[in-house]
C-alpha cells in the first residue's frame, strides 16, 4: 500500500511530496510534505511481531508530549489509534522537528541543553507505569568470560561476512578481551550497591536527538523500558562521538550532568558520580557495530555503525585513563546540586 493512500484513508490526509530516509532498522521510514503544507515523518513497520512494544514507545511518546517535552506530535488515525494498520503493515505518522540529527561531537553549549531535556524527562517519567520491557543490564552483572566468548563470536561471524578490516578488528577484539579481564572486576566493585529504576525513553542518544543551533528541537524513537537514570545519563554524557573526537568531551559530560541535575535533583549523589563509571562498563561490555552485514543496513546508516564501532575503542581508552578525575568532578555536581 503506497505512502499517500494510507496517510489519505487512515488519517484525512493529502501526501504532495513523498521522499524515502534511508535511516532506521526496524522501520521504513518517508518524509512527507502535505497539501496544506504540514511536515511529516512516516514509519513503515517492517515486521508486525512487537506491535505492543511500538504503540508503548508512541504512547511514551505523547505523553512527554504533553509534559512540555520537545518531542514531536504523534498522529492519531481515523480511530484513535497511534499505531494503524494498513495493507499488512502497521505505520506511525508525527510531526517533523525542524532540525536534523547531528552527526558532529556535542559542543558544551548543546550537551548542557541535552542535561535540561533529559532531566526533565527523567522527572515527568518517574510517574509514568513501569513498563513491562527492562533494558539489559550485562555491564552489570554478565560474567566477563562470557562477554569474551561473545569477542570470539563476533570474530568468527567477521570473517565468514568478509570483513573489509578483518586485521584490524581482531586488533580491536583482542584489546576488549584484556579491557574486560583487567579492568571489569575492579570498576564493578565500585559501583553503588543500589541504582534507581524507572520507565525511560531508553535510547537517548545522540541518533535520536534532532537539534536545532545549540538547542534540542526533537526527541525521536522512544525505545520505552525499564532501565536506571544513571546508565541513560552515562551513556548520553559520554557520547563515544565527542570522547573520541573532541578535547572538550569532558567539558560536555559534566555540564550535561550538571543541567540534568538542576532539573532533576533527586538523582542520589552517588548515582551520578557513577554515570560516568557505568557509561564506561557498558561500552566495555558492548560489541554493537563491531560487524554490520547482518543489519542490513543503507550504506549511510552502515558507515555511521562502523564509525561508532571505531568511536567506542578511542572512547574506553579515554575513559579508562581519566574515570577518577572524571569522577571527582561528578561527584562535586552531585554534592552542589547542580549549580556551578
Amino acid at each position: 500500500m503506497l505512502t499517500a493512500d494510507v496517510l489519505e484513508d487512515r488519517y484525512g490526509l493529502v501526501a504532495e511530496v513523498v521522499e524515502p530516509v534511508h535511516m532506521g532498522t526496524d522501520t521504513i521510514n518517508r518524509r512527507v510534505l502535505t497539501d496544506d503544507g504540514l511536515r511529516l515523518f512516516v514509519k513503515q513497520y517492517r515486521s508486525m511481531d512487537d506491535l505492543d512494544a511500538a504503540r508503548n514507545a508512541w504512547d511514551m511518546s505523547e505523553y512527554c508530549r504533553v509534559a512540555k517535552l520537545p518531542v514531536p506530535r504523534v498522529w492519531p488515525d481515523a480511530n484513535d489509534n497511534l499505531v494503524t494498520i494498513a495493507g499488512g503493515s502497521a505505520w506511525a505518522v508525527v510531526d517533523e522537528a525542524p532540525g536534523r540529527v547531528t552527526t558532529s561531537a556535542m559542543t558544551v553549549p548543546l550537551a548542557e541543553h541535552i542535561g535540561v531535556v533529559m532531566g526533565r524527562m527523567h522527572r515527568a517519567l518517574a510517574a509514568y507505569p513501569l513498563p513491562k520491557r527492562v533494558q539489559q543490564t550485562r555491564w552489570r552483572s554478565e560474567p566477563v568470560e562470557d562477554a569474551v566468548a561473545r569477542c570470539d563470536t563476533v570474530m568468527d561471524r567477521a570473517t565468514r561476512q568478509g570483513h573489509d578490516r578483518l586485521d584490524q578488528l581482531r586488533d580491536d577484539l583482542d584489546q576488549r578481551r584484556t579491557n574486560l579481564r583487567r579492568h571489569a572486576a575492579r570498576l564493578r566493585e565500585r559501583l553503588p550497591a543500589t541504582l534507581g529504576e524507572q520507565a525511560l525513553h531508553a535510547d537517548l542518544s545522540r541518533t535520536n536527538l534532532i537539534t536545532l543551533g545549540e538547542a534540542v528541537t526533537g526527541v525521536i524513537d522512544f525505545r520505552c523500558a525499564s532501565a536506571i537514570p544513571a546508565w541513560e545519563l552515562g551513556r548520553a554524557a559520554f557520547d563515544p562521538r565527542t570522547v573520541a573526537t573532541s578535547t572538550e568531551w569532558a567539558a560536555c559530560a559534566l555540564a550535561m550532568a550538571r543541567a540534568y541535575r538542576s532539573e532533576h535533583p533527586s538523582l542520589p549523589v552517588q548515582e551520578v558520580r557513577a554515570c560516568a563509571r557505568i557509561a564506561l562498563l557498558y561500552m566495555l561490555f558492548s560489541v554493537y557495530g563491531a560487524t554490520t552485514a547482518e543489519y542490513d543496513l543503507p550504506r549511510e546508516a552502515e558507515a555511521d555503525l562502523k564509525r561508532h564501532w571505531r568511536e567506542r575503542q578511542i572512547a574506553i581508552g579515554r575513559l579508562l585513563s581519566d574515570l577518577e578525575g572524571v569522577e571527582d568532578e561528578l561527584a562535586g555536581i552531585g554534592a552542589s546540586g547542580g549549580a556551578s
